[in-house]
């Protein structure tokens, strides 16, 4: 299982290009995370599982989607219906009631993972607007491994940030 998850795109297309020029086909799953601010209908965004953000004002595209990859149950929000700049707390209490294995979210433009109840929990940060420590534009590429599951950060280059790149042990019942 391979999948790009990519957020806060903020009406730029070229990027979303690239990557779908790039990984269309070669992933099990392309993921925007909201604020695209792009209508469903534009080509840029077409093949992307994508939900709203909160400057997604069109509603073409669902607060929440819930669907399955080898047998991986995800659950993508833009989460700033879930207040995740306070906490991760109701992330994690929604993807226990909905038994996902993977949250990802944007909102906060800072990326992030962690294993929290045997879920990755993830910020793919913001590929045109980022903040936090890290500076660079990035999106996060998820691989299942024999090892667990591999997240690894690219900025917008497509140069993998090795420092963050960790290995997680999730464990499929």
């Amino acid at each position: 299982m391979k999948l790009l998850v990519v957020s806060d795109s903020h009406h730029e297309r070229d990027c979303l290009l690239r990557l779908k020029e790039k990984y269309e086909n070669k992933v099990d799953a392309m993921i925007h995370c909201g604020d695209s601010e792009l209508e469903k209908s534009d080509p840029a965004i077409s093949g992307f599982h994508t939900v709203r953000g909160n400057c997604d004002f069109g509603a073409d595209f669902p607060n929440d989607i819930v669907f399955e990859v080898e047998n991986y149950r995800i659950l993508v929000t833009h989460g700033h219906l879930y207040n995740i700049k306070m906490t991760l707390m109701n992330l994690r209490y929604r993807a226990r009631e909905l038994d996902a294995d993977f949250v990802f979210f944007g909102h906060s433009h800072e990326l992030g993972a962690e294993l929290i109840d045997q879920t990755l929990i993830l910020n793919p940060g913001s590929i045109s607007l980022p903040r936090g420590q890290i500076r660079e534009k990035t999106y996060a590429l998820i691989e299942s491994v024999p090892e667990g599951i591999c997240v690894k950060f690219m900025d917008d280059q497509d140069k993998e940030l090795v420092e963050l790149t960790q290995i997680f042990p999730l464990v499929k019942a």
